[in-house]
């Protein structure tokens, strides 16, 4: 695993809440936990979540604000930054990834502060493969 602390998209946080991490994002959670290294998830999480609760897309006996108050309880795991300079940075990337603005402004939080991007996302994974990006697939 990288020696970079680890930034979660909003699929691997839900993941974790419903157990359901793959093997091999679960081993690397762990090894940053026991390295002493922090794990962090952005606060464009919450807004997904609350957009998916909405769009009925998401389920969970939890309001959005308490299921995400719970994934920043964890164990290891604090809140990213979300700076002017972040979002900014989120609309001029370099090189191609998609429209998405939550998954522009992970990549720009990423690249900002020298994360890894845990995700199954592929367009996030591409830009990773492109050289933009350090990213582990889950």
């Amino acid at each position: 695993m990288t020696r970079q602390p680890l930034l979660l998209d909003t699929n691997v946080c839900i993941w974790m809440l419903d157990g359901e991490v793959p093997q091999n994002c679960d081993d690397a959670l762990t090894e940053a936990f026991n390295a002493g290294l922090l794990t962090f998830i952005s606060p464009i999480t919450a807004l997904e979540v609350a957009t998916l609760t909405r769009k009925r897309r998401f389920k969970s006996h939890l309001s959005p604000q308490r299921w995400f108050e719970n994934v920043i309880q964890l164990p290891g795991m604090a809140l990213a930054k979300m700076t002017p300079e972040v979002l900014i940075e989120s609309q001029l990337l370099p090189g191609y990834i998609h429209e998405d603005p939550a998954g522009r402004i992970i990549a720009a939080t990423a690249r900002q502060y020298g994360y890894t991007v845990m995700t199954s996302d592929r367009a996030l994974l591409d830009y990773g493969d492109e050289g933009y990006l350090s990213v582990l697939q889950c």
